[in-house]
C-alpha cells in the first residue's frame, strides 16, 4: 500500500469554494477506486464521492452531489474533488484513499480501502 497524501483544505465562509487534490501515485491508471471521504464531528467516516479509474464513473453521496465534483488530473496523477456552495454542515477532516476493484464491493465502504492519507481540513463558517 502506497500512502496518499491530501492538501488543499482551508476555512471559508458559506456558499464558498474549495479544491482538494491527493497526487494518485500510480493508482490512477491501473483501474482502482479512488475515494474522498470525510469525518464531521462527532461522526463516523463517509463517503462522498467516489471515482473508479479504469473508466471513470462517478458516485457522489446525496450531501453533496450537485455541489462536488470528483476527477482526475495531470495525466491521471493527481485526484481532486471540486467543492462548491460549501455549508457548515461540510465542515469535516476530508481523506482520500485507493481501494484495489477485488476489494470494493461498495465504493463507500472505507473498509475496502488499503492506502489512506492522513486528511485535509475543512471548515467553513456561516
Amino acid at each position: 500500500q502506497v500512502p496518499l497524501e491530501e492538501s488543499g483544505g482551508g476555512s471559508v465562509q458559506t456558499g464558498g469554494s474549495l479544491r482538494l487534490s491527493c497526487p494518485t501515485s500510480g493508482y490512477g491508471d491501473t483501474g482502482y477506486y479512488l475515494t474522498w471521504f470525510r469525518r464531521r464531528p462527532g461522526t463516523e467516516r463517509e463517503g462522498v464521492a467516489s471515482l473508479f479509474s479504469g473508466d471513470r464513473n462517478t458516485l457522489y453521496s446525496d450531501a453533496v452531489k450537485g455541489r462536488f465534483r470528483i476527477g482526475l488530473d495531470n495525466g491521471e496523477d493527481t485526484l481532486y474533488l471540486e467543492m462548491n456552495n460549501l455549508k457548515p454542515g461540510d465542515t469535516a477532516m476530508y481523506y482520500c484513499a485507493a481501494g484495489a476493484p477485488w476489494r470494493v464491493k461498495q465504493p463507500f465502504d472505507e473498509s475496502a480501502y488499503s492506502s489512506w492519507g492522513r486528511g485535509t481540513q475543512v471548515t467553513v463558517s456561516s
